[in-house]
């Protein structure tokens, strides 16, 4: 899939701009705190309506005014497709083809993206949030059933959670909750396994390319309620748990409080690994991201490269560039080109300078 052209309106520091596309490599050079961020998340907001950078989203309207618009054309394999957002203080509003979507699962996965920035480098250190984060962003794009029981899920979390908080407890009510909780729970934690699964194979390949054959890296997705997959699982858990909870007015155990731990060969590379094998398995990653949307989606996703580059070492730089170049667009924001090599001759370079941009 390529993105063929955006248009923005009061995006950020962005008043009104558009731009067509290069659909092989785009560019875009500047000093920092010109833009050059704010336009790959622009493209990353019309795919996914959501910031990578921020939850509050009001940052993303442009000061002293009431909304911002991103529109974008792209051409998959089975036609040309608009897609378009809205953003203002009534929320926001997502149209594809200029019909609006009621439901946020009928427009995410019309537009796959991956972005790396140097925040994606602390994923395998980060906190285990940030992991949970990356897994739901990912699998949401292919999975829209995914998205919509991991919303139904989080739904009756807080409510039960705001329900453990009331003075008397009715262990009846409560237990209708956990019904309803341990039924999503179920559905959001075999999604997640199936997809690191997945994952993981694609991963490993990659970190032993990278690694020169010296490294095996595996995913395991660690949970408190080991080898839960059913309903039935999580009832009998939650019930286990429910002194517990009661006493912590808090849901203690589920889907909510697990985590993503990288292994290379046979360590949590976060505990003992380098810096250095810690940005390999963060590249290996995100590559292996691509490559398991094209097998499941049928298209390569559109690659965002946030400033990362020149956070990697000239080897690593290498090992991305051969990796995605002439299978997918991608679009890298940098400060200099001093750095980058290899670079193909078919690519469109952009200068960003106080919320202008113009093609070199």
């Amino acid at each position: 899939m390529k993105l063929t052209s955006i248009a923005l309106k009061n995006f950020r520091n962005y008043s009104a701009m558009s731009l067509d596309f290069n659909p092989n490599l785009n560019l875009f050079i500047g000093s920092n705190a010109q833009g050059k961020t704010n336009l790959l998340e622009s493209i990353y907001f019309l795919a996914l309506t959501r910031s990578p950078r921020t939850t509050n989203e009001k940052e993303l309207i442009r000061w002293g005014t009431e909304s911002a618009f991103v529109c974008g054309e792209l051409l998959k394999n089975t036609g040309k497709m608009t897609l378009e957002v809205e953003l203002s203080g009534k929320g926001r509003r997502s149209k594809l083809n200029h019909l609006e979507m009621k439901k946020l699962s009928d427009y995410i996965g019309k537009m796959n993206i991956v972005l790396f920035s140097p925040e994606d480098l602390n994923l395998v250190k980060g906190s285990p949030s940030k992991r949970r984060r990356f897994i739901d962003i990912e699998l949401g794009q292919i999975n829209p059933i995914y998205l919509y029981d991991l919303s139904q899920y989080h739904r009756i979390l807080k409510q039960r959670n705001r329900y453990l908080k009331d003075e008397k407890i009715d262990e009846l009510f409560l237990s209708v909750l956990d019904e309803q909780l341990a039924d999503f729970a179920s559905k959001v934690t075999r999604a997640r396994k199936d997809f690191i699964k997945q994952l993981e194979a694609n991963a490993n390949l990659l970190h032993h390319q990278i690694s020169h054959g010296k490294e095996q890296l595996s995913l395991l997705y660690q949970t408190q309620m080991d080898g839960a997959t059913t309903k039935t699982d999580f009832l009998n858990y939650l019930k286990q748990n429910r002194k517990k909870d009661i006493w912590q007015r808090a849901t203690l155990i589920g889907p909510h409080r697990d985590d993503l731990i990288f292994i290379v060969n046979g360590q949590p590379v976060a505990t003992y690994g380098s810096q250095g094998q810690q940005r390999t398995t963060a590249l290996s990653i995100k590559l292996a991201e691509v490559e398991l949307m094209k097998t499941i989606v049928g298209e390569y996703p559109i690659l965002l490269l946030d400033d990362v580059m020149s956070e990697l070492d000239n080897q690593r730089q290498l090992d991305l560039l051969e990796s995605v170049l002439g299978k997918t667009q991608t679009f890298v924001t940098t400060t200099t080109l001093e750095h980058l090599k290899g670079l193909p001759n078919d690519l469109t370079i952009f200068n960003v300078t106080d919320g202008l941009i113009s093609k070199n």
